[in-house]
């Protein structure tokens, strides 16, 4: 049965590389191991060790911590689950990282103003 520690550390796993634009094969090869192992990471069915972890964080360019960022509120856990399991929305925060930061503060505030509205 998995954890929902090891599914929240590899869905932060997918949400990052995805952010970067990176494959599996990509972060597989950059941590020298098979792709098939990022995937087992990624769907909480296999543990990733510290010193994997670590060596994941270097490549994705982020702190450790960062794979157990929002871990302690359950119900945030939840929704970051739907959220990351989607393929769209994923593709949207790549989408919006690329976009200059004043162009990006810019849809934020959009985007902000419209949802209050609805």
């Amino acid at each position: 049965m998995k954890h929902i520690v090891d599914e929240h550390v590899g869905q932060r796993i997918r949400h990052r590389r995805w952010t970067v634009g990176m494959t599996q094969q990509q972060l597989g090869e950059a941590v020298g191991i098979k792709f098939q192992q990022i995937q087992k990471y990624e769907t909480g069915m296999n543990r990733v060790s510290a010193s994997r972890l670590w060596d994941i964080a270097r490549a994705l360019d982020v702190p450790v911590a960062f794979f157990f960022e929002g871990l302690a509120d359950a119900s945030a856990l939840e929704a970051e689950r739907g959220v990351l399991a989607d393929k769209e929305a994923l593709q949207l925060v790549r989408a919006y990282y690329a976009i200059p930061e004043a162009q990006r503060r810019q849809i934020f505030e959009l985007a902000r103003v419209l949802s209050q509205a609805a």
